[in-house]
């Protein structure tokens, strides 16, 4: 038997290990049930921290901790799903294809950033949702260094006011000024389509999150959008012409394009239908997860949120799920009823919420060192020794805050 699974982010990840610790607990050999991983690279990138400065050292290797549970890693990127013959084809960098069957697939695909087809945007734009894309937007940082301090050299517009653009936007000040000299003024604009920042946050923790924006001297266009960009700045829905070198898109995430491929319904976002085991119904064989997987979080109307914090535990889940079925024992339906969120807001600290209606718990300091054990260990795979990285993946257990 083969359980195969797609994807080396937090879903991907979780997802192997729990279905290497429900074989091991079954006392079910590797040979019996092969777990493999499909991905580019045996590494974890720490997605939600590239917006900080030196994103290429924000990544984890995980091959040591995949062959320390018994988990083969398959190198390359899944290019075709069939999932009536139940088999994955691989492209490997050297430009060779392989071909996988499965007796269970996990599509932990991840997501990509969305990018309309804005004027500009694809030639003029950076981002911080790929590593290659926050170093392209590191190197482009530091070369202003060597740029005169005009047209707009010292602005940079954030398009986009969720909780992406709002950590890459409080982060700029000080990133800038480490580049520019400390005596450099930067300017900060975040650009928001909705009539208020940081709309997802509701009215509890945003007035928290407006205060830091001043604090920083953030600037904010609400209500307006970004109608295209050129190679001296941007102009928005509104008019209004904005002299920059460079604009940050952070306006918005979909499904990976892979998940095209399994013949089931879809939400707005791409995400795959999953039911309670985390199964794709119209399907058989295959389970999603992460922001791959749209999944009721309880019974009270809430989905999971495309987030490492539901990715993690939705991956233990999956693995634990695919693994059961093919072992013939009981599957264990997924829940995640406890929600936090604590959102980086730069040097004026950071603001923690607990519950989907976002109750403030902490702000400033206190908030600020919470994430940073967030972002720093708590998000980090385990260390490679099988028994404390199977113990890690309890699906149970997996980032109940």
């Amino acid at each position: 038997m083969r359980l195969v699974i797609i994807g080396a982010g937090f879903a991907g990840m979780y997802a192997a290990l729990s279905a290497a610790r429900l074989r091991d607990i079954q006392g079910v050999s590797p040979d019996e049930l092969e777990i493999a991983l499909i991905a580019p690279e045996p590494t974890l990138v720490v997605r939600p921290r590239l917006y900080e400065a030196k994103p290429e050292t924000l990544t984890a290797p995980l091959l040591d901790v995949l062959n320390s549970i018994d988990v083969v890693y398959v190198q390359g990127s899944a290019e075709t799903i069939d999932t009536k013959i139940r088999m994955v084809k691989v492209s490997t960098a050297g430009g060779t294809r392989k071909t996988l069957s499965y007796d269970r697939l996990v599509v932990a695909t991840g997501s990509r950033l969305f990018r309309p087809n804005i004027p500009g945007l694809a030639e003029h734009g950076f981002s911080v949702d790929s590593l290659d894309d926050a170093v392209a937007l590191d190197k482009h940082l530091h070369g202003l260094a060597d740029r005169p301090a005009r047209n707009g050299r010292d602005t940079i517009v954030v398009a986009g006011g969720g909780f992406t653009g709002i950590e890459a936007a409080t982060e700029m000040p000080a990133r800038l000024r480490a580049i520019l000299g400390k005596d450099t003024r930067p300017r900060v604009i975040i650009v928001e389509r909705n009539a208020a920042i940081a709309p997802d946050m509701g009215a509890g923790p945003r007035p928290v999150i407006e205060d830091a924006l001043r604090r920083l001297g953030v600037e904010t266009r609400v209500g307006a959008g970004v109608s295209s960009l050129d190679e001296n700045g941007v102009t928005l829905s509104n008019g209004e012409h904005i002299e920059t070198e460079t604009v940050i898109w952070a306006a918005g995430i979909r499904a990976a394009p892979l998940t095209q491929q399994i013949p089931a319904e879809r939400d707005n976002s791409g995400r795959l239908l999953v039911d309670q085991d985390l199964r794709v119904a119209s399907v058989p064989g295959v389970f999603a997860t992460g922001d791959a997987a749209k999944a009721a979080c309880d019974d009270a109307g809430n989905f999971a949120l495309m987030s490492c914090q539901h990715a993690t535990r939705m991956g233990a889940f999956a693995g634990n799920n695919a693994a059961a079925e093919l072992l013939g024992i009981p599957t264990k339906p997924y829940h995640q009823k406890a929600y936090v969120t604590c959102l980086d807001l730069g040097e004026a600290g950071a603001v923690f919420t607990r519950g989907w209606e976002r109750k403030v718990e902490m702000v400033g300091d206190v908030a600020k060192k919470t994430k940073h054990e967030i972002n720093t260990v708590w998000i980090y795979p385990p260390r490679a020794e099988r028994a404390a990285a199977l113990a890690s993946a309890d699906p149970e257990h997996v980032t109940e805050v």
